[in-house]
């Protein structure tokens, strides 16, 4: 059975049920809305969260990466390689999705090619964005909603061991 494939109903993917329930999971939040009907990931407790940020995952089973940045024309000037996505807007089958910034614990532009990178800390929102058609993806993978504007940790609680 090959991804993608149109199964009985026809244009059913599950890359793309899964995108347009995040899109709508950031739209309650963007929108304040109280009563929601999906159980949200963006809780209204998670304050300022409004971003669920996700992995896709090619045919073969390898993440898909873009680049943002290119010639360095923002912030930092560095260009950068991310496989860190928001979804912005979604038709059909089609999405718009902004590259998220992976950065170090200072801040620092990363590039990142593998989600368990050493030096990755967090995610920032950027304006680079790339069209993508759904259909060419097999798998998504869902992140936390707090790696976007992470925070450092107070120095002291970092090195206590839980229990």
């Amino acid at each position: 059975m090959s991804c993608g494939k149109h199964h009985g109903r026809h244009d059913e993917n599950c890359v793309c049920d899964a995108v347009d329930k995040i899109l709508a999971e950031q739209e309650a939040v963007e929108d304040k809305c109280p009563t929601s009907c999906y159980s949200n990931l963006l809780s209204p407790t998670v304050s300022g969260k409004d971003t669920i940020p996700f992995l896709l995952f090619d045919k073969k089973g390898g993440l898909f990466s873009t680049f943002g940045n290119i010639g360095g024309f923002v912030d930092d000037c560095q260009c950068f390689e991310s496989i860190f996505f928001r979804v912005e807007k979604l038709h059909d089958c089609c999405a718009t999705l902004s590259v998220l910034r992976p950065v170090d614990v200072h801040g620092h532009t990363l590039s990142v090619c593998h989600p368990c990178d050493p030096d990755f800390f967090g995610l920032e929102k950027t304006d680079f964005c790339i069209e993508v058609d759904l259909n060419c993806f097999c798998a998504i993978q869902c992140l936390n909603p707090e790696l976007v504007d992470r925070v450092m940790p107070s120095k002291d609680k970092k090195h206590h061991h839980h229990g």
